[in-house]
């Protein structure tokens, strides 16, 4: 009893001691760093305002590392906006225009659909495969980052130094969720909606993730920008090979699947309303700025050209196309400038970012004139119904823009095409795209294929000829586009 006091007093004697001593530790152990000098400031600035990795210059650098730079945030925000504003609503108004009326919102919820269940795959296992690396393959990404684990707001070095990681995932998500919805625009009218969704979620793993990996994953077979080791040392600045040719050579193989629409060829199928085109057209124009100059995953120099070259490239196809109407038919239409500018804008979203100002008008010329060409000349002696032309404006208009970017490229436009070209054979990039297109076309054709095939044996692909000659608007989601007097 009587050492009872003593153990007390020494328990909290020996605590206070403790505390004295460990409050005394991060003092001696911690020490404050140095305060960066002018100098080192200086660099950070400097590393922000040319989208330069911190860390690659001076270590006092480092203390900037993993902080998003607010300016390149704020520009790949809008840039995000704007690509999905290309789908929601400029490819329902464009789309929806150029069908009959029955059929418009069919065309709506397609696109709204298809946003939804992308943003679903996106999120668990998507953005990982293709842009992942623990795989280590050139084909598919990784499962690091499924159900999106460590995608935060501080930027991934290797995607972007001054972009969160969590941005960059939204923007490339915008990317994989147009692909499907161009691609769908071949066989509007004619294909039911639980075909669309099915077909949607295997093409997306089966077709889209892997040619995504290829072209802009980091070890990708066809990414020659930022993989020495690539097998296809291929460029793609915004999408040629991975949006537009595979939805535009997709899409000819689930047409020629799902065969034309019911009187096709014997039933004028006119645009029920150009207005809506031509503003969706708008929308299209307006938001490929995000699609293309976003593509350089910064508010920098590259942005600001790939922004000049999409403008000159949209302007001049949209008047060839006139131009080209005119001296066949004697008039210029409405749809065929609204055709034009979309070709150009294809045309020029591979090489945006690689090329001038003069190649970004001859790529407006050539890619504009060969989609006129596909869609007026090839599609109907082939016979083939690709409702709204994606083979010959997107799968066309982006092969001839990977050509010109084979052709054109240029380090004093892009410095980081210095490596590149320094170590492929004198002007022999073309070859390289060429094959890039080869990979791109026969991948996209065999999956789609047996998607479709498999496709038509789970659910249907086609409604009946009944649904069919009523309209999917009715048939298939039980609303109607237009009311002009109410039913009883």
């Amino acid at each position: 009893m009587n050492s009872s006091p003593r153990i007390w007093w020494g328990g909290w004697l020996c605590a206070a001691a403790l505390f004295l001593v460990s409050a005394r530790l991060p003092a001696v152990a911690a020490e404050r760093p140095p305060e960066p000098s002018l100098e080192q400031r200086l660099t950070a600035v400097e590393a922000y305002l040319r989208n330069a990795d911190p860390t690659a210059t001076t270590a006092s650098v480092s203390t900037v590392a993993g902080l998003p730079g607010p300016g390149h945030n704020a520009w790949i925000m809008l840039s995000a906006a704007l690509v999905l504003m290309m789908t929601l609503p400029g490819l329902i108004l464009f789309y929806g225009g150029m069908v009959r009326t029955k059929n418009v919102l069919s065309v709506a919820a397609w696109c709204l659909g298809i946003a939804s269940l992308v943003c679903v795959v996106w999120w668990a296992v998507g953005y990982s495969l293709v842009f992942g690396r623990n795989l280590d393959s050139p084909f598919l990404g990784g499962t690091e980052y499924f159900f999106l684990r460590g995608v935060g707001s501080a930027p991934h070095p290797g995607y972007s130094p001054w972009v969160s990681h969590n941005l960059f995932m939204v923007f490339q998500l915008t990317f994989a969720v147009i692909t499907p919805a161009v691609l769908i625009g071949a066989v509007v009218e004619r294909m039911r909606f639980a075909a669309v969704l099915w077909f949607t979620l295997l093409w997306l793993l089966v077709v889209y993730i892997p040619v995504a990996h290829m072209v802009w994953g980091a070890n990708g077979f066809m990414n020659g920008l930022a993989n020495p080791a690539a097998g296809i040392r291929a460029i793609d600045f915004a999408g040629g090979m991975v949006v537009e040719m595979a939805s535009g050579v997709s899409g000819l193989v689930l047409c020629v699947l799902l065969g034309p629409r019911l009187g096709h060829g014997r039933t004028p199928m006119p645009p029920h309303s150009l207005v809506l085109t031509v503003v969706g057209t708008g929308f299209l124009w307006f938001g490929w700025y995000g699609f293309n100059a976003g593509s350089a995953r910064a508010a920098d120099g590259i942005a600001a050209h790939a922004f000049t070259t999409t403008t000159f490239a949209a302007a001049v196809a949209a008047g060839v196309w006139g131009l080209a109407e005119f001296l066949v038919r004697g008039r210029a239409s409405v749809l065929g400038f609204c055709s034009g500018a979309i070709a150009g804008l294809v045309t020029i979203t591979p090489a945006c970012g690689f090329i001038d100002v003069t190649g970004a008008v001859f790529a407006g010329v050539l890619g504009s004139g060969a989609a006129f060409l596909a869609c007026t000349r090839l599609k109907p002696w082939l016979g083939y119904d690709d409702a709204l032309d994606v083979l010959g404006i997107h799968g066309v208009g982006g092969a001839v823009g990977l050509l010109v970017a084979g052709f054109w490229a240029s380090p004093a436009v892009n410095p980081n095409l210095g490596a590149l070209l320094s170590s492929l054979p004198a002007q022999s990039l073309w070859w390289e795209q060429l094959k890039g297109i080869g990979v791109t076309l026969t991948w996209s054709a065999v999956g789609t294929l047996l998607i479709g095939l498999l496709v038509r044996r789970l659910v249907g692909l086609r409604p009946d000829v009944e649904s069919e000659t009523e309209g999917l608007d009715l048939s298939e989601h039980g609303e109607e586009g237009y009311i002009f007097e109410p039913k009883a």
